[in-house]
C-alpha cells in the first residue's frame, strides 16, 4: 500500500478528487494542517462523491507529526523543482508521496530536507508552470501501482 500526503491543501475539489482516487486504488491519504477548507465543505464532498467512507484518511497537525507517524521506508517529494522524473524510481509497498499546496508547492525547508533522488517531477512542456494537484497525484499513484502489478490496492 502507498501513501499520498497533501501538505496544507487549499482547494476542496482537488482534495475531493484525490479522496476518490485513493478510495479506488487502496492508497492512504494524509492531510497536513492547516487545511484551506472544512472537511464538510460542499465542494470537497461533491468532488469525492460517496467515496469518503471508503478512503483511509488521516489528519496531521504538522509535517513533523505526519512523518513521525508514517515511519515509511521512503518518502518522495513531488515538486516542479525536482530533477528526476517520477518514472525512474522502483517503487515499493509502503512508499509515500508528498505534494505541496496548490498555490505555492512545498516550503523550501521541507523540500530541501529530501535528498535530490527523492525529489521527483512530472515532466511538462518548458513554458508550463504546474499540473493540477489531483492530476499530478493520479499520475504518481498509477505509476507506483502499475509497478506493483496493480496488486491488491495501491
Amino acid at each position: 500500500m502507498f501513501n499520498v500526503i497533501l501538505f496544507q491543501p487549499e482547494i476542496p475539489p482537488n482534495t475531493g478528487n484525490i479522496i476518490r482516487l485513493c478510495a479506488n486504488t487502496g492508497v492512504k491519504l494524509h492531510l497536513i494542517k492547516p487545511l484551506g477548507f472544512r472537511l464538510k465543505d460542499k465542494q470537497l464532498l461533491r468532488a469525492g462523491l460517496d467515496y469518503h467512507e471508503f478512503a483511509g484518511i488521516m489528519i496531521h497537525d504538522s509535517w513533523h507529526d505526519c512523518a513521525k507517524q508514517l515511519q515509511t521506508k521512503r518518502i518522495f517529494a513531488i515538486t516542479t523543482k525536482g530533477k528526476q522524473h517520477y518514472d525512474v524510481p522502483d517503487y515499493e509497498a509502503g512508499d509515500s508521496f508528498l505534494f505541496g499546496a496548490e498555490s505555492c508547492g512545498l516550503p523550501v525547508a521541507v523540500m530541501n530536507s529530501f535528498p535530490p533522488e527523492c525529489r521527483l517531477r512530472v515532466p511538462m512542456l518548458p513554458a508550463s508552470r504546474s499540473l493540477n494537484l489531483s492530476n499530478a497525484v493520479a499520475v504518481i499513484v498509477y505509476e507506483a501501482w502499475r509497478q506493483a502489478g496493480f496488486s491488491q490496492g495501491g
